[in-house]
C-alpha cells in the first residue's frame, strides 16, 4: 500500500481554464509536446490539436467539449483536462472542476482578466479548487505582464504572487528571469527547451527588486515565510517554495508565471510549477458522501472501498464512454461496480487511459485516477458508482437552467423517431440539454446555455446521423415573480364523488421575496388548525404550482408563500386533498397578485476599432443596452453593457457588419431582469 501512496502523491489531476481565445488549447498542446506525449506541435488555426478533435472544434477554431489527456513530466503522472472558454458550454466546465484537484488558469497579457476568465475564476472558488496563473501571449504587441497581474488583482481579488520576470518585450520576448531560483531561462530561436543562464546585467537590480516585493508579499501570508523574513531580512529559496506551496492549496495565493505558448516560450517551468505547487489527490480533503442519510468520508487510498464519480458520457463509434475520477478503493476489469442512482450494479467491461480521442487500456484504475470505463449502461453524468458492499452517494456537479430553446423536428416524418433517439442521446451526453414537448403545440423542444450552445447541438445530429432538421426560431427561458402580493386569500378544495371525498381549506399570504429568485414556504398555523403532515402537503403543491405561473405559463421564483389559517374534516381531508388545494390555491392568489415578466440579461463586452464606436453604442441602445463602461485598449474600445438575451440573436452578423469584420464581443448571463410593460411577451400574454 505504501507504493501505492508513493505513486498517488506524483499525480496531478488540473484543468486548464480560461477565456475564450486565451490560448487553453495551445497551452495543452505544447505541454503534450513539450512530455513527449506527441512529437509534433498540434495548431489550433491548422486544425492539428490533440484536445479540439471533433470536426465542429476544429471548423469553429473553439474549444467545445471538455477533453481529457494524460502526461508525465519530471516523474510525476499529469491527468489533465482543457476545458472550453465560451460561455455557453459553462456546464462542461462546471462538470470537470467538480472532479479536479487543480488548475491552470491562462490569461492573455494584452486583455488580462477578461469575462469569462472572471466566471471560470468564480467557478473554481466554488469548487475550491487551487489555481496558479499563466499570463499567455507575452509576444504580442501590447502585451503586458504587470497590467494583466493588476487586473487578477483588482477583478479575481486573490493575492498574486508574481514568480518570473519577462526577458523581452513584444516580438522581442524570448525569455523569463526565475525569481525563486534567481536564473534566467531563455528559449533561442527554433529550440524546444529553455537554456539556464544567469540573469542579465540590465536585468539585474530589477529582478532583486522583483523578488524582494515576493519575499515581502509571502511573508504577509506565510507564518514561517514571515519568522525568517523577520530574522534574517530574507527568505531562502526552500521556505519560499514551501510557502508558495501551501498558500496556493490553502487558495491564500496565485503564483503568476508567464510565457507565450504559441512560441514554446515558458511552457517548461508552468509544469515545474504544477508539480511544485499544486495538489496531489493526497493533498486535497478525502471525499464526502451519504452512507444511508449519514456523511461518510473516504480517503484517497487504493485499499478503501471503491468511490467514484462519473462526471462526462461520450457516444463513440466504439461504445459508449464513462469518464469516472476514482476517489477511493481500486477497480479492475471485469469489476461489478453498484450505481447509487438507478440501484443496480454493472460490469465494468474495459478501463482506459484516455488521450482525448485515442485511448489505451489498462488493468486498474485506482484513487487519484481520471480515467473512461466501458462497458456502463446506465450511469449518467453525475452518478456515484462504488463497492455494491459500501454504498455512497457524492454530491453531483451542478447543472444550470437553460436560456434559450428552439424548436427542432426531423424534414421527414418518417425519421421523427431517429430524431427522438438522437435527441435522447445529446442530453444523456450533456445534462445542460434539455429535450421536452411542448404540451400546446406539440412541438419536440430543445433547451440550453445559449445560440451557440444549441446550434452545436444541431449540427451534431445532422453530421452523425446524416438528418435534416428543421429548426424554429430561437426563444428565451422567462420567468415569471410577484411585484405586489395578496394577505388572507382563501381557498377551499372540496370533492365528492362517491365514497371518501376530498376537503382541505386553506389560507395563504403571498409576497415577493427580496431576491428574484428562490422559494421560501412557511407555516404561521396556530391552534393545529392544520395538522404538520397536512402543512408539508400544502407545500408540496406550491412548488407543484411554480411550474406555470398566470402570465405566460413560465416557471414562477422570487416569492413567499405563508400559510396563515385553514381547517380539516374529520373523514374527508389527506395529504392528496391538501397538496392539490396548495397547487390551485397557490394558481388562484398568483392571479389575484400583480405578476411581473421576467427577462434573461447578459453582461456583453465588446471589443471594436475606436472609429466604429459610435455605431455599436446605438446599436446596443437599439436592443435595450445599458452601458456600463467604455475602456481604450491597444488601440480598440472595449464597451461592456447589460443586454436582454433575447436581443442578442444574430447580433455577431450585425456586429461584423458594422466594423468591417473588426469587432468581436463575449457575453456571459448575469441573472434575470423585470421586462418593460410593452415587451411583446408581455402585450401577448395579457
Amino acid at each position: 500500500m505504501r507504493t501505492d501512496l508513493n505513486t498517488l502523491a506524483a499525480v496531478r489531476n488540473l484543468g486548464i481554464l480560461a477565456h475564450v481565445d486565451a490560448g487553453k488549447t495551445t497551452v495543452t498542446e505544447r505541454i503534450l509536446y513539450a512530455t513527449g506525449t506527441t512529437h509534433k506541435r498540434g495548431e489550433v488555426h491548422d486544425g492539428t490539436t490533440v484536445t479540439d478533435f471533433d470536426p465542429q472544434e476544429r471548423d469553429r477554431g473553439i474549444t467545445i467539449f471538455a477533453a481529457a489527456v494524460s502526461c508525465s513530466w519530471d516523474g510525476h503522472r499529469i491527468n489533465l483536462i482543457d476545458t472550453p472558454g465560451h460561455v455557453d458550454f459553462a456546464d462542461e466546465v462546471e462538470r470537470a472542476l467538480r472532479v479536479l484537484d487543480g488548475a491552470v488558469a491562462v490569461f492573455d497579457a494584452v486583455a488580462g482578466v477578461e469575462p469569462q476568465s472572471e466566471s471560470v475564476w468564480r467557478q473554481a472558488d466554488r469548487h475550491g479548487v487551487p489555481r496558479i496563473a499563466f499570463v499567455n501571449k507575452l509576444d504580442r504587441a501590447g502585451a503586458d505582464l504587470d497590467t494583466a497581474v493588476e487586473s487578477i488583482r483588482e477583478r479575481l481579488h486573490p493575492a498574486p504572487l508574481v514568480v518570473q520576470l519577462p526577458i523581452g518585450t513584444e516580438d522581442g520576448f524570448r525569455g523569463v528571469v526565475d525569481l525563486v531560483r534567481m536564473r534566467a531561462l531563455v528559449w533561442p530561436d527554433g529550440a524546444d527547451t529553455a537554456v539556464q543562464e544567469p540573469v542579465p546585467e540590465e536585468l539585474r537590480e530589477e529582478a532583486h527588486r522583483r523578488r524582494r516585493l515576493l519575499e515581502e508579499a509571502v511573508a504577509e501570508l506565510h507564518a514561517g515565510a514571515l519568522e525568517e523574513f523577520c530574522a534574517r531580512s530574507t527568505v531562502s529559496e526552500q521556505t519560499l517554495v514551501r510557502a508558495l506551496r501551501e498558500l496556493t492549496r490553502s487558495g491564500e495565493g496565485v503564483v503568476v508565471l508567464c510565457g507565450s505558448a504559441y512560441r514554446d516560450r515558458g511552457v517548461e517551468p508552468l509544469l515545474d510549477a504544477v508539480v511544485a505547487y499544486l495538489p496531489s489527490p493526497l493533498d486535497v480533503p478525502a471525499v464526502r458522501g451519504l452512507r444511508d442519510g449519514v456523511e461518510e468520508e473516504r480517503p484517497a487510498d487504493p485499499s478503501a472501498p471503491f468511490a467514484a464519480l462519473a462526471f462526462k458520457v461520450s457516444a463513440t463509434p466504439t461504445g459508449r464512454l464513462t469518464y469516472l475520477r476514482v476517489y477511493a478503493g481500486t477497480i479492475e476489469k471485469g469489476d461489478t461496480v453498484y450505481d447509487v442512482g438507478v440501484r443496480r450494479g454493472e460490469r465494468i467491461g474495459r478501463i482506459l487511459r484516455v488521450q482525448a480521442d485515442r485511448h489505451a487500456q489498462v488493468d486498474r484504475a485506482v484513487a487519484g485516477d481520471i480515467v473512461a470505463v466501458v462497458g456502463l449502461k446506465s450511469a449518467r453524468a453525475g452518478s456515484t458508482l462504488c463497492a455494491p458492499d459500501a454504498p455512497l452517494v457524492l454530491e453531483p456537479p451542478g447543472v444550470a437552467e437553460p436560456v434559450v430553446s428552439v424548436a427542432v423536428e426531423a424534414r421527414r416524418s418518417t425519421e421523427t423517431d431517429k430524431l427522438a433517439s438522437a435527441l435522447a442521446r445529446l442530453a444523456e451526453e450533456d445534462p445542460s440539454l434539455v429535450v421536452r414537448t411542448d404540451a400546446e403545440t406539440g412541438q419536440t423542444v430543445l433547451s440550453g446555455m445559449g445560440e451557440l450552445h444549441l446550434e452545436v447541438a444541431v449540427e451534431k445530429i445532422r453530421r452523425e446521423t446524416g438528418l435534416d432538421v428543421n429548426v424554429g426560431r430561437p426563444r428565451v427561458s422567462y420567468r415569471e415573480t410577484v411585484g405586489r402580493g395578496v394577505s388572507g386569500f382563501v381557498f377551499r378544495h372540496v370533492k365528492q364523488d362517491g365514497g371518501a371525498g376530498q376537503f382541505a381549506h386553506v389560507v395563504l399570504d403571498v409576497e415577493p421575496l427580496d431576491t428574484e429568485s428562490g422559494f421560501d414556504f412557511r407555516s404561521a398555523v396556530v391552534g393545529g388548525s392544520v395538522p404538520q403532515e397536512y402543512v408539508r402537503a400544502v407545500e408540496a403543491g406550491c412548488r407543484d404550482a411554480l411550474a406555470e405561473g398566470p402570465l405566460g405559463g413560465h416557471p414562477v421564483t422570487g416569492l413567499r408563500v405563508t400559510l396563515t389559517d385553514g381547517a380539516t374534516h374529520v373523514k374527508d381531508s389527506s395529504d392528496t386533498a391538501f397538496r392539490t388545494a396548495g397547487r390551485l390555491g397557490l394558481r388562484e392568489a398568483l392571479r389575484a397578485c400583480a405578476m411581473v415578466l421576467l427577462e434573461p440579461v447578459v453582461e456583453v463586452t465588446v471589443t471594436v476599432p475606436e472609429d466604429a464606436v459610435g455605431a455599436v453604442l446605438g446599436d446596443l441602445a437599439a436592443r435595450r443596452g445599458r452601458v456600463s463602461g467604455s475602456v481604450g485598449r491597444a488601440g480598440a474600445a472595449v464597451v461592456t453593457a447589460t443586454v436582454p438575451l433575447a436581443e442578442l440573436f444574430g447580433y455577431a452578423t450585425r456586429l461584423r457588419s458594422r466594423t468591417q469584420g473588426r469587432g468581436t464581443f463575449t457575453a456571459r448571463p448575469t441573472g434575470y431582469a423585470p421586462a418593460p410593460t410593452g415587451h411583446p411577451v408581455v402585450t401577448a400574454t395579457r
